[in-house]
Order: C-alpha cells, then structure tokens, then sequence
C-alpha cells in the first residue's frame, strides 16, 4: 500500500514569515507536525512519502504513485485544500482528511472519501481496520479524547529538514480555559493532557538525532496548563538534556498571561531553553475581556505582567484583538498605546472572526449576525459577522493600527522598548551559522541601503552595539520580522 501525505499551502500571512525566510534560505517556517505524526501511526509495512507544498510542488505522478492519499489543513489553508481534492478526484484516488479544518467544517467536504475527525489517535485505527477489512467507511468521529502518552514520535525522515526555520514537537492538548472565540477546548479539550517525561525527552532527541539544530517550537495551545507537571518533572529533565547535548536548540511556545504571576516557572523555563512565547492578550479594554470570558487576563495590570516576563528572559509575542461588541471607538488608539509601551515587538493585531462551531459562532448565529464562514486569516481585513460598531469604521481603525505599529518608527521604537526591558540568561547561546551571517548581510541591503527603514535600522544596530552589544543577533532578527511584517501588510492597506 502506497501512501501519499499532502500538505496543503498556505496564503501569505502574519505568521508565514516568507519574506523573513528568504534572508536565511529557507522555504517555510516549520514542517506538518500532525502529518509527520499520522504517518508514524499508518501500518509500518506501507511505503509512505510527504508533499508539503509550502515547500515543493504536488505533482500529477506523485497522486498517480498513490492508492491512499492523507490530508490535513487548517482553516487558512481551505484554497489550496480545494484544489488538492480537485486534483486528487481527476486523477481518481481516494482521499482521507482530518485535521481542525475538516474536523470544524466537514460538511463543506462531502467529495472527500473519508473524513478521520477530531483526534487521529482515536479514529484513524477504527478506519484502517475497516479499510484493510475492505468496509471502510466515509465519517469516523468521536466525542472521546486520546491518551497521547501513547503518540508516536513523527516520521522526520519523510521530509528535508532543511527546508525550515524551525521544528515542532508537542507536550500537552487542551487548555483549562474557555475564550468564546477561541477553538482550542473544542478541539482539545479544557483538561490538559501531557506526555511523560521520557516520552517527551525522547521526541526532543529523535529531533537532535534528525541532525537539526535551531529553533524548536512546542506547538502546545497552552504549555502551562499543567504547571505542577512542568516545575517537577519537563522543564528539569528538558534542561538536564540540553546542558548534556551543549544547548543545541532554543525553545519557544505559547502561554496564558498568568505565567507572569509564576518566577519560578519562568526561571526553569529559561534554564530549559525557552526564550520566546506567544500570549494571547487580546485586548487591555476590561468590558471586551469579559464579553469574551479572557477572565485569566481581566483585573490585572497587563502592561505590567508583560514585563515580568520579559525581564525573566522570555520574549512576549503578542496576540491582539479589535472588533469586540464592548470595543469602544477608542479602542485602536488605546492597542497602539498599549503594543507600543509594552514592547511587544510581534504583536498580530486581527479582526475578531467567528470559527465554526466556536461558542462566540454559536452566540452570532442565534442572533443572526453570522456573515459567511471565515477565510481562517484573522488578518486580512474582514470580519464574518455583523459588528456592534460600524463595519467601516472598524476596518479602518483596524488599517490605523497596521499601518501605525508597523511603519519604520514605531517598529523600530518598539524594538528598542523592548530590548531595554528584556533581561539575557546569563548563558544565553546563540549559535553562528553560515545562514545567520548571511541573513546579516543581506539585512545592510535590504533594510540597511535600499529600504526605507534604513535609518531606523543603522540606529538600532549601533545603539544595540554600545548599548546591549549580547542582544545583537536578536536585533537583526527583529528587524528582519518587520521587513516581513511590512510586506504583507502593504499589500492590503
């Protein structure tokens, strides 16, 4: 049995990073977990190959070669999704999906042969029992949620590795807390659930043994869900291991804000390697915290809590939100005062959308404020449902934001904010290599000589160079993300 993974491409967004990607020569910011993980669970006999069209082309022979092709998507992804079912149903081989894509919106993919929903670790067993029995069926699905103690390490080999930014790996599913608009306990679930120590130190070496060194991303929705868990047990066993393997990789991952309240789990966090993390603020307007039930992020001062971290050693990536029915028309000018003051240099600033089946969905749909589906990109100025505010001058609030936080000046003044705050490990390693000083080259040309940010880039190279000269090679990153950054979002303002 032949077996062809496919994973579709992604549009051109906030986190594509594909202008950053070019300075290092990379072709996308990291592989399909997911799939890597299912073609770990197909029978082991299979021969089995990976298409990721984020970084090569789907051919025509490679569907021929097939008699099982497996698909998985996000939302964002639903074009090319389409166009990979068009072709797969020309070329007549059979089709099996799952993912949060089909797993939210199966009833838009009724041509799909079969729909493996919700977690794989449950349903894909049930159908390859019935296909190998020669019954399989079209829907498996389940209400049930899958002990990933017993995941399988993903397939590494099936694709190059040195294609991408970075590697992804997993820890926990689910999160303890429920935002209306967020889809992540529908899918997940609200307990989390964690691997064991060993399995997760295992998965962590069958990345080092793939010879890949960088960045590592645990694709975690919440990595602090279990912080008891972390404190004793992953974050000493993950820093044993890196202090053993001379630091090989750094750490990133997202958290809910109140991982600020914890400097303890900060310290071991940092001790493991973690540098950066993305948390979900939303929004500093407490009415629109409480429309949402972000009660995590309500009645406390969010500005502050950001620095906290900050200053433990972790960079803050930030989500934002505007669009809320308690948004009032100040709300962009108080997101720009607040992204801006905080330093939170990667701040996505979206439109609220309604995702399928999503409490914030549902609530709409009662009222008959639902639009059409979304398009899965928070950022391309759209909403999918009718607004409490006037749609236009909310997305033109939303250009103001864009165009403000984004322009040379507040980018690069917002770098500086945050290299003020951000407090370096005391061992922090950065790793020289032939891809990074190439990036650094090819910055003094394209940011430094011929782009219009050049003199707010030679500003923050020689102010970092006198004044944080060890946070050097993080300054260039930045300054590479706001190039990108700005690309896409030129384009639509």
């Amino acid at each position: 049995m032949k077996a062809l993974l496919i994973y579709p491409e992604f549009p051109d967004t906030f986190w594509s990073f594909r202008y950053a990607l070019k300075f290092i020569h990379r072709k996308a910011s990291s592989p399909p977990l997911g799939l890597l993980t299912i073609a770990a669970m197909l029978p082991e006999a299979w021969e089995k190959r990976l298409v990721d069209m984020n970084v090569e082309s789907l051919h025509d022979d490679d569907l021929r070669w097939a008699d099982l092709v497996f698909v998985s998507a996000m939302s964002v992804q639903k074009e090319s999704v389409k166009e990979v079912i068009a072709r797969c149903k020309a070329i007549g081989v059979a089709i099996v999906a799952g993912g949060p894509l089909f797993t939210t919106e199966y009833e838009l993919f009724g041509e799909v042969d079969h729909l493996a929903l919700n977690e794989a670790e449950i349903t894909l067993p049930s159908f390859l029992e019935d296909f190998q029995n020669g019954v399989a069926g079209h829907f498996y699905n389940t209400d049930l949620w899958a002990d990933i103690r017993k995941t399988p390490i993903p397939l590494w080999g099936l694709i190059n590795l040195k294609h991408y930014a970075s590697i992804n790996i997993q820890y926990s599913r689910g999160c303890p807390y429920n935002c209306e608009f967020c889809d992540i306990t529908l899918l997940c679930g609200r307990t989390p659930r964690t691997k064991d120590k060993d399995q997760s130190i295992r998965e962590i070496e069958s990345v080092y043994a793939s010879g890949f060194r960088g960045q590592v991303f645990f694709v975690d929705d919440n990595f602090i869900g279990n912080k008891k868990k972390l404190k004793e047990e992953i974050l000493p066993a993950i820093a044993e291991w890196m202090e053993r393997r001379k630091h090989p990789f750094s750490f990133n991952t997202q958290a809910s804000i109140e991982l600020s309240d914890h400097e303890d789990l900060m310290q071991l966090m940092v001790r493991a390697g973690f540098d950066v993390v993305f948390v979900g603020i939303e929004t500093p307007h407490e009415q629109s915290l409480a429309e949402c039930s972000k009660f995590q992020n309500k009645n406390r001062d969010l500005l502050a809590s950001v620095r906290n971290i900050q200053k433990s050693g972790l960079e803050v990536q930030g989500g934002f939100i505007v669009g809320f029915d308690n948004d009032p028309l100040t709300i962009f000018d108080t997101q720009i005062r607040f992204i801006q003051k905080s330093g939170v240099v990667t701040a996505m600033v979206g439109i609220l959308n309604a995702l399928p089946r999503t409490q914030l969905y549902e609530r709409l749909k009662k009222e008959r404020r639902l639009l059409k589906e979304t398009s899965g990109n928070n950022t391309d100025f759209s909403t999918n449902f009718i607004p409490k505010m006037n749609v236009d001058l909310l997305i033109n609030g939303y250009k103001k934001v864009l165009s403000t936080l984004y322009s040379p000046r507040h980018y690069y003044e917002r770098v500086r904010t945050f290299l003020r705050e951000y407090i370096p490990p005391q061992k922090k390693l950065f790793h020289f290599r032939f891809n990074y000083i190439a990036a650094f080259i090819r910055s003094i040309i394209v940011l430094g000589i011929i782009g219009k940010e050049r003199f707010h880039y030679w500003r923050l190279l020689f102010w970092t160079m006198f004044s944080r000269p060890r946070l050097f090679p993080q300054a260039i990153t930045l300054a590479i993300y706001g190039f990108h950054f700005r690309k896409i979002f030129e384009k639509r303002l």
